[in-house]
């Protein structure tokens, strides 16, 4: 199989051509936007954008900045000060992270966080790009970093604005909402409102504006880490690998769903390792997979790392050649596509209608969203698969003694339902349909006890659908043994495989059940349970002195 495929040779060009062209603006907005300045953007996508596409494992995925990354790399750059020797080193350890988190199969795990904590995270994060861009509109840089100096700074420059900066970003955002889509086809409106108010601007100057951009190519950063510095650079290492993995298999996702492919999520992570560490050392800010890029690529025409790869050179020959004239662009105008950005990558669809799903999920999604906007996003993420981690066992456990506790049989087998008839309710069995979780093993003993004290004679458990079990099930089992032998009454095992067998002698909890109440199957065992309850009754009517 060849390593690149030709066949949509054509469509891969255009794609690519396309995406590049939809970068741009954003690359230099981003840049801008994190500290390190408009060419660190460009760098970032052209290096991410190149090696992601050749190395990963989503044919048309188009990587780079994404907003979601600046705001933490943004953090990073003052954290540390600006010093590129220290900041950069966080970007090539936050793509070695990634790289180890693709060879180690870490794919799959991170695409298991719930949908309501990508959902908080990601309009956190647009709310605080938002946030960051609202003081640039009015031509004013906010005080400080972070999102809470950005929102202090909001009403003094609404207060004195510079108003050629003003209607810039007004127009640039009436640009970039209203852009219509047949235009878009050619040029996006993005792009529009970046040549729009440039031109504008150099027309009417007053508002501030970009500046010197350094041409060329990019110098070779020898990255150094001080002891002072150490755990700060560890930590956004750690947060810009994990946010980038999210970022680009929830990317990878889109593209599935667009091409009707699949793709390698480990691959994909070892990609986009390899960009973001290369691109440490060339002074390029971090990137992921970029969901809009990505879009617009596959709509026009793209479908391979080809694809990618022509988005890359496109930008590469901006960066060499068309530098100079980006340091005419406002930084209002920039702010104004940010804010769209912001905008896009708020989850708006599902906000318009969680009135009308499960409320906890709700309630998740705006937990994440505030600890994202005044906390961090590390914290946010963490509380979030937590919570909801519990949440899914507290909805599991609750099933599972639900089940216990019905009155209907916990089985469709007609020899099985005869059998549980003619007990007359006296046996219960009770089928774990899966592992017994741990939520459910803490109160089963309880269940099982109230049971027994209606008048229960024999609980048999099925383990026939248990593939596992962990320390919490082999104690309530234990439980369960130990109360069965204090109130006479029977616990009997069936379908029990050699692995949970073994599990529950090893720990001393099968030597309390005796070993002829263990059995292949429930139909055995129920067989066993009435033939031992009709002895009991024939004996008890016989010490009552009443006739069998």
């Amino acid at each position: 199989m060849a390593f690149f495929d030709k066949s949509n040779l054509r469509g891969d060009i255009m794609g690519g051509v396309t995406a590049g062209v939809v970068a741009l603006p954003l690359a230099l907005a981003f840049g801008e936007a994190s500290g390190a300045g408009p060419i660190a953007g460009l760098y970032g996508a052209i290096i991410v954008g190149f090696l992601a596409s050749l190395f990963g494992g989503t044919g048309a995925q188009i990587s780079g900045p994404t907003g979601p990354m600046i705001v933490v790399f943004a953090g990073v750059f003052a954290g540390l000060a600006g010093d590129p020797k220290l900041v950069f080193l966080a970007v090539i350890l936050a793509g070695i992270f990634q790289i180890l988190l693709g060879v180690m199969k870490f794919g799959q795990y991170i695409k298991l966080v719930p949908y309501p904590v990508v959902s908080g995270f990601m309009s956190g994060i647009g709310c605080i790009i938002i946030a960051l861009q609202t003081a640039r509109l009015f031509g004013h840089e906010p005080e400080g970093r972070g999102t809470i100096p950005a929102l202090i700074s909001i009403p003094d420059a609404v207060a004195d604005p510079n108003f050629m900066a003003l209607g810039l970003g007004l127009l640039t955002l009436a640009i970039v909402f209203l852009w219509p889509k047949s235009f878009g086809k050619f040029v996006p409106g993005a792009l529009a409102a970046l040549v729009i108010g440039t031109l504008i601007s150099v027309a009417f100057p007053g508002a501030p504006i970009l500046g010197d951009i350094p041409t060329g190519l990019p110098s070779l950063i020898i990255p150094t880490l001080t002891t002072s510095a150490m755990f700060l650079v560890l930590e956004a290492a750690i947060l810009l690998a994990l946010l980038g993995a999210i970022d680009s298999l929830l990317t990878s996702l889109v593209a599935d769903n667009m091409t009707r492919t699949r793709h390698n999520s480990d691959k994909e992570l070892i990609g986009q390792g390899i960009g973001n560490s290369i691109a440490g050392f060339f002074g390029g800010i971090p990137g992921a997979g970029a969901t809009m890029r990505t879009v617009v690529n596959i709509r026009s025409g793209g479908g391979t790392k080809i694809s990618g790869m022509v988005h890359s050179a496109l930008l590469l020959a901006v960066a060499v050649s068309l530098a100079p004239l980006a340091e005419q662009i406002p930084h209002a105008v920039l702010a104004g596509i940010l804010v769209k950005v912001g905008y896009d990558i708020i989850d708006v669809a599902y906000l318009k209608r969680a009135h009308k799903g499960p409320r906890w999920d709700l309630a998740l999604m705006t937990l994440v969203l505030v600890l994202t906007v005044f906390v961090d996003l590390i914290t946010a993420v963490a509380a979030g698969v937590v919570l909801a981690a519990l949440a899914f066992v507290k909805q599991t456990a609750d099933l599972q003694l639900k089940a216990l506790s019905s009155i209907e049989p916990r089985t469709d087998h007609p020899e099985e339902l005869a059998l549980l008839r003619e007990a007359g309710g006296r046996v219960t069995l009770f089928d774990f349909g899966g592992p017994l979780s741990f939520g459910a093993a803490a109160d089963f003993g309880h269940q099982v006890r109230d049971k027994w004290k209606d008048g229960q004679a024999a609980l048999i458990m099925d383990f026939s659908r248990v593939p596992d079990v962990d320390l919490s099930a082999i104690k309530a089992v234990e439980t369960i043994a130990e109360d069965a032998t204090l109130a006479g009454k029977q616990l009997l095992i069936s379908g029990a495989s050699k692995k949970i067998d073994d599990l529950l002698h090893g720990l001393d909890v099968g030597q309390k059940i005796p070993e002829d109440h263990w059995f292949d199957d429930p139909k055995s065992a129920l067989e066993y349970a009435l033939v031992h309850l009709k002895a009991k009754d024939l004996n008890d009517a016989k010490i009552a002195g009443k006739p069998a």
